[in-house]
């Protein structure tokens, strides 16, 4: 089976690359390298392409399998109108792509959209927009949904993620990365005052795990992908000082400013993600932050 993976040499796009290439897929890799590093693709040996997916391009080749992962995910990018742009062009753009090849096309859309709505989140509930890319994804959710009964075509609103060749991202990189980072640093890790705010952190080996099932999916569909467990980040730091062996205490720090960007908790509702991709998260948080360690520090 041929596939091909926009936003490769990105976070969660390395990792399947790599991953569909373990299980016998014939991968090729499309970035510009905006925000993905090559170094994530180190051990990459099919065939890679440089291009801007959200541009006009030309790809010569058949694909059975379009996972399009490339997008502007930093809510901080600075420019909302580009990341409207280029998000929602790329998909517009890869799923003519998908169109052409009769391919089908899973693609990334995030819990970002459900802004501070209730949790756990589910689905079909009311959308809060806080951010561009929010609103991007969003858009991509609206055009995907008009072609539920045409192709083969499955969203995955991704929770937060976090594992091995994120460090690229900088910023956007997972907490579970930035406190780590602070700890072996010898600092005490630094939250928002009171840290109980919380996330459903998912691993990325399964986070790749339910984009890999997508493609025998039941049906068309927008799942969510998570664990449906909310850790606070008080416990998180409990959780990263037990994976680094250390002690260290949180150190709290007010919130600079009011932050409408900022999602005070996620927590995803999975029924969807078993019911139509046969997927449940496998990776407890302390296993997975365990491995974590291991891969980033040895």
């Amino acid at each position: 089976m041929k596939c091909l993976v926009t936003g490769g040499a990105g976070f969660i796009g390395s990792n399947l690359a790599l991953e569909l290439e373990k299980l016998g897929y014939e991968v090729t890799v499309v970035d510009n390298f905006i925000s993905g590093s090559e170094n994530n693709l180190k051990d990459f040996k099919g065939k890679f392409i440089e291009l801007d997916a959200s541009k006009e391009f030309k790809l010569d080749g058949k694909f059975d399998v379009i996972f399009h992962q490339a997008a502007i995910t930093d809510p901080r990018f600075g420019d909302d109108n580009e990341t409207i742009r280029a998000n929602v062009d790329g998909f517009k753009n890869i799923l003519n792509l998908a169109i052409k090849n009769n391919a089908k096309l899973i693609y990334a859309s995030t819990a970002n959209l459900y802004g501070n709505g209730p949790v756990p989140m589910k689905e079909g509930q009311e959308k809060d927009i806080i951010t561009a890319y929010g609103k991007s994804k969003l858009m991509m959710d609206e055009i995907a949904e008009r072609y539920f009964d045409k192709m083969h075509i499955v969203g995955l609103r991704y929770f937060n993620v976090f594992g091995p060749r994120e460090a690229h991202k900088g910023r956007p990189a997972s907490m579970v990365y930035h406190l780590s980072r602070q700890i072996k640093g010898g600092k005490n890790p630094r939250i928002f005052k009171g840290g109980e705010q919380k996330r459903d952190h998912i691993y990325v080996r399964d986070a790749v795990e339910a984009t890999i099932k997508a493609i025998n999916a039941k049906k068309s569909c927008i799942v969510n992908v998570g664990t449906g467990i909310a850790t606070d980040f008080n416990e998180l730091i409990k959780v990263l000082n037990g994976a680094l062996g250390t002690n260290f205490e949180p150190e709290y720090f007010d919130m600079p400013y009011e932050q409408k960007t900022y999602q005070g908790n996620t927590q995803a509702d999975t029924k969807n993600a078993e019911k139509f991709l046969g997927f449940k998260a496998k990776w407890k948080l302390k296993d997975a932050v365990k491995d974590y360690m291991r891969w980033l520090y040895g």
